[in-house]
């Protein structure tokens, strides 16, 4: 095949085909993908796709549609860089049909790179310096000949070159070399020959893990676990790599990859057919020198990456549960903050969260404390005490308690995870929310506010600091950013906001609305008084017909005079929801004749007939109200006051791959091993509960000395039977094959620009220390 500049030019990423792969990779058809790509381009939003335009996209779900997105939007990105990479190398004129073919063929960036790196250095390779000097002939000949033959051709290749010394060819043995130099790089960059080695070392391979010091470090180092570890690369789990990858930064462990290099050499030597000595030795240089290297950073980088995929899903789900716990509406509330040197701050809050009036009193001093908590309720009328669960949160329970009891208070109270809180009082969001008030203040808004509406508050604190991630410093940051911003979008836009209650930090992640859009709805609102309707957002500044079109639905307007406006039926629709309204109202169904008659009249499908008729049976309902309620506490109880074998109520605070976090609401958090979650094997925590379940647990075991609490749901279960614990929630392992002779050791080290602020969150080790 001959490249022309004409060819090379005339390169383009085939759309079409990227849409191909993402239809086979999702399992649905390709229209589908194509109407989405057309709807992202048109710039439609992924929420308003999946809940308005479901009949153009055959019903595809919100997680199909990001899926589509994602992946068209790293398909084209390679496809570019593929582009880019062959045009690079047909300028240098080094393209040839063998290396076009595996460039075609790469299925990764990374693959691609290492095809490209070659091109990219100053310096050349073995193989581009011998094709210079003219042997690639000599090369093809070496494919087909004996040793004999082949050694008596090169001599054919044997030339002085006066003006370019540098390509001369001095002797036989030289000619040979360089004929065998470019036979070892067209092994190595042929996509099958990568494939298979790669396949055979993850499968074969293991990770091997020492710490870096003597049995002092290893006593007092939260990676204890690792320091004489041995696992197989197809089974070791995602948190123990990013534990790895962590404790190898910090300088703490060294890794080493343990692979059968002489096995992959007869491996790949067997796929060839080969006639002479010089073949079979450049395979094995091949793969040596170039392949291994490669395949090995390779698959130490997927593993890092798989890991950062799990990590941040693990966080997402948890997020996500966190966020839809179910709010207590219509309520007034105190939140309180406790504290032991400045006093313990309180705030009173009335039943949209709007900010009342704060107090103070000392955590000693409890007839006093009684009497100004008293004083407060009444005259502020509250329903509900919100108590931060941090330090001093069991004196402030006891007066808590005493109070309600002695004076017979219809008036309940919970304990709050204060997760975040302080993070949210010392931000700008905070700042501008209450510019006058002192940051811990603003702590116990945050805290009462969070019981009120959960959504609407932990929107306003970085998800980071929430505290329901795995390894969450150790990820991709930007991913994981990105990641949780989807899915605070995704919560607010299947719950739904108040157009006129809502905060600029809410709004922002409503669909179509930006940070600046969102500041210009809420200085609208505070200029113009409430908005009356949904059309009336269209006199805000910066908001067009299609950013109308991709938020109004989501926008709720209790107060409209237009009912629609509190309902998840999109303006667009409005006279076919008045029109599916009357017919119901008048003979409580829709009939067939009816369908038809609004099929015909307005252009829809029965999809969006369906989705406006159950909207208009229940109007306005709030998904969250399926989740669990907070749990009232009915005394006090702190960590002295648990015993082994007793049954107690936890809320999840957390979900990791070793098991789950619960809040007893003490400051003590405790810990149920996946191995107690159930009475029958659990492959995936996530698969039976959930952040915000409120569960039964048997205390299992206790430990007074390191206040760490073991529960079990197992029914069964009895005190200290729990599994020995350890850090990151697994045994050592060592399941790979056993090391002998033949093996080799590569020692990879896994470098990146993550953050690294903190150390490792290891739950046993760490359990229960706050970030």
């Amino acid at each position: 095949m001959e490249f022309t500049q004409e060819y090379i030019d005339g390169l383009a990423v085939d759309e079409t085909a990227v849409m191909k792969r993402i239809a086979e990779a999702l399992s649905v058809r390709l229209d589908q993908v194509s109407v989405v790509v057309g709807l992202f381009n048109e710039g439609g939003t992924v929420p308003f796709i999946a809940r308005y335009r479901k009949e153009a996209t055959g019903g595809l779900d919100e997680v199909q549609i990001r899926g589509i997105e994602h992946m068209f939007s790293s398909g084209v990105n390679m496809e570019t860089r593929r582009i880019e990479i062959i045009r690079g190398i047909f300028e240098q004129g080094k393209l040839d049909e063998p290396l076009y073919e595996n460039i075609l063929k790469a299925a990764s960036l990374s693959e691609l790179e290492d095809i490209y790196a070659p091109y990219k250095r100053k310096k050349k390779t073995r193989g581009m310096v011998a094709q210079e000097k003219g042997l690639a002939p000599l090369a093809d000949l070496m494919l087909e000949l004996d040793d004999e033959t082949i050694r008596a051709r090169a001599a054919e290749f044997i030339r002085e070159d006066a003006e370019a010394p540098e390509l001369s060819v001095a002797t036989v043995d030289d000619a040979l070399q360089g004929a065998m130099d470019i036979l070892a790089e067209r092994a190595a960059q042929d996509a099958e020959n990568r494939a298979e080695i790669k396949s055979f070392y993850r499968a074969d391979g293991r990770i091997i893990v020492k710490g870096a010091g003597g049995e002092d470090e290893k006593k007092s180092s939260v990676y204890q676990m690792y320091w004489d570890y041995t696992e197989s690369l197809s089974s070791i789990k995602p948190h123990r790599i990013l534990a790895i990858n962590r404790g190898e930064r910090e300088g703490k462990l060294e890794t080493i990859i343990d692979i059968d290099e002489n096995a992959a050499v007869e491996k790949l030597q067997n796929k060839y057919v080969i006639n002479n000595t010089y073949h079979k030795t450049a395979i094995e240089d091949g793969l040596k020198r170039l392949l291994s290297p490669a395949v090995i950073r390779e698959l130490r980088g997927d593993a890092s990456d798989a890991a950062d995929e799990h990590g941040i899903g693990v966080f997402s789900a948890n997020l996500k549960n966190l966020l839809m716990q179910q709010p207590i509406k219509g309520t007034r509330v105190l939140g309180i903050d406790p504290g032991l040197r400045t006093g313990t701050k309180c705030a009173c809050l009335d039943e949209t969260g709007k900010y009342l009036r704060y107090f103070v009193f000392k955590n000693d001093r409890a007839e006093e404390a009684k009497k100004i908590i008293l004083q407060n309720i009444k005259e502020n009328n509250i329903q509900l005490i919100a108590v931060g669960n941090g330090t001093g949160s069991k004196e402030v329970q006891e007066i808590v308690t005493q109070l309600i009891s002695e004076n017979n208070l219809d008036v309940m109270y919970t304990v709050v995870d204060e997760d975040g809180a302080s993070v949210y009082s010392a931000s700008d969001i905070a700042r501008e929310e209450f510019p006058d008030l002192d940051l811990t203040i603003r702590g116990a808004i945050s805290i009462g506010r969070r019981l009120q509406d959960p959504l609407a508050e932990l929107v306003k604190i970085d998800p980071k600091s929430i505290g329901v991630g795995l390894y969450q410093h150790d990820v991709n940051q930007k991913k994981l950013s990105d990641t949780l911003d989807e899915v605070v979008s995704s919560v607010v836009n299947n719950v739904g906001v108040n157009l006129n209650t809502a905060s600029a930090s809410l709004l922002r992640y409503v669909s179509g609305i930006n940070r600046q859009l969102a500041k210009k709805i809420v200085k609208y609102r505070d200029d113009k008084g409430k908005i009356a309707s949904r059309v009336e957002l269209l006199d805000v500044p910066g908001m067009g017909p299609k950013t109308f079109e991709q938020c109004a639905g989501f926008l709720r307007i209790p107060e409209s005079s237009e009912a629609l406006d509190n309902t998840w039926v999109h303006p667009e629709n409005y006279e076919l929801a008045r029109f599916i309204k009357g017919t119901v109202t008048a003979t409580g169904n829709l009939t067939a004749d009816a369908r038809e008659e609004l099929k015909g009249k307005y252009a829809v499908g029965d999809t969006t007939i369906n989705d406006i008729f159950d909207e208009l049976k229940k109007p306005g309902l709030d998904p969250r109200s399926a989740y669990p309620k907070p749990i009232m506490q009915k005394g006090v109880v702190a960590f002295e006051d648990l015993k082994e074998g007793m049954t107690v109520t936890g809320k999840i605070k957390n979900v990791v791959d070793f098991g789950a976090f619960v809040d007893l609401g003490i400051k003590e958090t405790a810990l149920a091993h996946i191995s107690e979650l159930s009475d029958s094997f659990v492959k995936d925590p996530m698969d039976i509960i959930k952040v915000g379940d409120v569960l039964d647990f048997k205390i299992i075991s206790l430990d007074t000395e390191r206040r760490r609490i073991s529960l079990s749901r197992k029914s069964g279960a009895s005190a200290k039977q729990s599994a020995v614990q350890t850090s990151g929630g697994a045994k050592t392992r060592n399941t790979a094959a056993p090391y002998n002779g033949d093996r080799k050791k590569i020692t990879v080290k896994k470098h990146n620009s993550r953050d690294d602020d903190g150390l490792m969150y290891n739950p046993f080790a760490e359990a229960f220390k706050k970030r």
